[in-house]
């Protein structure tokens, strides 16, 4: 048998162990305590500040949206959260500005982080960011039309809706030349306006359509429509110097004459009309009101490059 001496050693020797072996586990369980409140504190502060975000967002304070999400991607340059709106506050920032330059980096922008959200998961379905894609595309400029496009019609597929997602598409589809989608999609635009204020604008853009295809009488029907439901007078003085043009292409020239004279009357001096007119003369042969028309035109705008180019010839 062991004496009690061995056996009090071969005690202390496990009672050090169970206390070394006890010290670890609580080291370790610390760091785990640890660890598991600054990654939970972490998650905390981020749904805090996301949810922050939120708030300015719908409150309209784009521009602070805009400089939070873009220092947090600073970090979290994947994040699919904050580069989707910061893409978005981008696009509503360069609304807001009056610098054509300045407005096009924030489109720039909006375009770059949005084109990176789509490559995170569970982006397939989301139409937001393609409509809003959609619509820088088409601020960014005639040249990108074809992107508006493509975009806009995966909001559409994506089952996305928006008051003005067709009537962009429209105008896509337009600085394109692709006149019949473009009168498809304004027209359904203008369905759903009803008797919104914009209603008369959408009828001048199918006019112009219709103008596209040289369907000089679905165009006419347009513009006179768009003349009759508009109180903005300098649109339903763009819609008759249309429709000046579209009975001048028809062969109505006396109609066109007609149009042309009410632009004058009712704006006082209009280059553009004032040219009409004098080519119209032109085209008759009567030279002598057409030097008059013109110089008429001249008057009213020095720098219209048109009727300046008539006036050299004379």
């Amino acid at each position: 048998m062991a004496n009690i001496g061995e056996m009090s050693s071969v005690n202390n020797k496990t009672l050090k162990k169970q206390v070394i072996q006890g010290t670890v586990f609580l080291l370790a369980l610390g760091a785990a305590l640890v660890l598991f409140i600054i990654f939970f504190g972490v998650k905390f502060r981020e749904a805090g500040n996301k949810k922050n975000l939120l708030v300015h967002w719908e409150q309209g304070a784009w521009m602070e949206v805009y400089e939070t999400s873009k220092d947090a991607l600073a970090s979290k340059p994947m994040d699919a959260f904050y580069l989707t709106i910061n893409g978005f506050a981008a696009y509503q920032a360069a609304m807001a500005q009056i610098n054509n330059s300045e407005a096009l980096e924030y489109i720039d922008q909006c375009i770059w982080t949005l084109r990176k959200a789509l490559l995170g998961k569970n982006t397939d379905k989301d139409g937001r960011i393609r409509y809003v894609l959609g619509k820088a595309y088409y601020a960014k400029g005639p040249d990108y039309a074809d992107l508006s496009v493509r975009y806009l019609e995966e909001a559409k597929s994506a089952v996305f809706s928006a008051g003005d997602l067709n009537e962009y598409l429209g105008l896509a589809y337009a600085a394109i030349k692709d006149y019949r989608k473009s009168i498809e999609a304004l027209t359904a635009s203008l369905a759903s306006a009803g008797k919104d204020a914009d209603s008369d604008m959408l009828l001048m853009r199918i006019a112009q359509s219709y103008m596209g295809l040289e369907d000089w009488e679905m165009a006419k029907t347009y513009l006179i429509r768009c003349i009759d439901a508009s109180r903005d007078t300098g649109l339903a003085l763009k819609s008759r110097l249309f429709l000046g043009k579209v009975l001048r292409n028809s062969g109505d020239l006396d109609g066109a004459i007609a149009a042309f004279d009410l632009v004058l009357e009712e704006s006082g001096e209009n280059a553009e009309a004032a040219f009409e007119i004098g080519e119209i003369y032109a085209s008759r042969g009567d030279t002598i009101r057409a030097r008059a028309a013109w110089r008429r035109a001249h008057r009213s705008d020095p720098n219209f490059a048109p009727v300046m180019a008539r006036l050299n010839t004379l």
